[in-house]
């Protein structure tokens, strides 16, 4: 498989497939591709509309306004760690939005945001039910912030919209639509 240009070593940069990695590698993507075509006559293009389809095994793929995430389990949790697991997803959510808003209080103020990260770390619960006891979010400033800074950029990055919904949590209802079966 042609992987395309490769700057480092002065051409093209090719990799090698075995027969089942190519053929779980071509099920996910014309799962994919039927998932996106799906999507887009099901409206689930919009804002505020999420897609979930199974792909393979413990494998789903997500589709957010035409784009597609994949989630799997680890293989040692029957699946076959082609991805992100679910809960990976939440955390990373999570992450993802810290730095969205950290990113936007950095340009705001004047500050370089490039290189900027957010660390995450989670742990899961003990007991039942099933769930992330503990996640640890460091905000990491190549560029340093200013210690009268400090405090508000923390403010701003700890009311993001993910985590005022963790804290606030949302009305979830869940039911089952009726299957039309051929």
């Amino acid at each position: 498989m042609d992987l395309g240009e490769c700057p480092d070593c002065g051409g093209s940069a090719w990799a090698g497939l075995s027969v089942a990695e190519a053929r779980r590698l071509a099920a996910v993507l014309l799962s994919q591709a039927a998932a996106a075509e799906q999507d887009g006559q099901d409206g689930q293009d919009r804002p505020g509309r999420v897609a979930v389809r199974h792909v393979d095994g413990d494998a789903y793929a997500i589709t957010v306004r035409g784009h597609q995430v994949l989630t799997d389990q680890p293989a040692a949790d029957g699946g076959s760690d082609a991805a992100a697991t679910p809960t990976e997803l939440l955390v990373a959510s999570l992450a993802s939005c810290v730095a969205f808003y950290a990113g936007r209080y950095l340009l705001r103020h004047g500050l370089d945001r490039a290189g900027l990260v957010v660390a995450a770390e989670f742990d899961m619960a003990a007991g039942r039910p099933a769930r992330v006891g503990a996640v640890r979010l460091r905000i990491i400033v190549p560029g340093g912030v200013p210690a009268q800074r400090t405090d508000a950029l923390l403010a701003v990055a700890s009311h993001c919209t993910v985590h005022n919904t963790l804290r606030q949590q949302p009305d979830v209802s869940i039911e089952l639509a009726a299957a039309v079966r051929a």
